[in-house]
């Protein structure tokens, strides 16, 4: 069955588009919520300004993706997260963080824009690919440091050992030798 889009739809078409649809999602799902009607000369002609107007929105869309993309392209992003002594993390980092940090900088980045196979686990410097549109992509750098309260902890917890073992070592000397 053939309809005429009039709302925008994922996946399946633009606003003012003619496209052929099975009759059960047509008369099911788009004609009741009326994101498409009957593709006559009328309704075309109706809807072409609506599909102008999309497409010309989409373009400067796409011109301001390929700004960002140019603004980040080479960009370092530090993220602090707790971790243990061997660097593994108390986490991890997931795209949400990586793109909040990219937010922080001032660049328009979403979530689903950033690209991890799995969140970040350790300790690394990591190189994450940023995709905002199909060939609109970059890579950025991404340092996961270890928080600076998880250091100055190691700190105190070596401190304390250091002293233990030294209060330790003078009891021994001081004892006297028993036979």
């Amino acid at each position: 069955m053939k309809v005429l889009l009039t709302q925008t739809i994922e996946k399946t078409g633009i606003v003012g588009e003619v496209i052929s649809v099975s009759e059960g999602f047509a008369r099911n799902y788009l004609l009741p919520k009326r994101l498409a009607i009957e593709p006559t000369e009328g309704n075309i002609k109706r809807l072409e300004a609506a599909k102008m107007e999309y497409e010309r929105q989409q373009k400067l869309l796409r011109e301001q993706k390929e700004k960002l993309v140019a603004a980040i392209t080479g960009v370092e992003i530090a993220i602090e997260r707790a971790s243990n002594e061997e660097g593994h993390l108390f986490g991890s980092v997931s795209r949400r963080d990586i793109a909040d940090e990219l937010q922080k900088l001032g660049h328009a980045v979403e979530p689903d824009d950033v690209r991890l196979d799995e969140p970040l686990r350790r300790i690394d410097t990591f190189m994450v690919k940023v995709q905002l549109a199909g060939d609109l992509a970059t890579q950025i750098k991404v340092w996961v440091v270890r928080d600076k309260s998880t250091q100055a902890q190691d700190a105190t917890d070596e401190a304390a050992a250091t002293a233990d073992a030294a209060a330790e070592q003078t009891e021994q000397a001081n004892a006297p030798a028993a036979e």
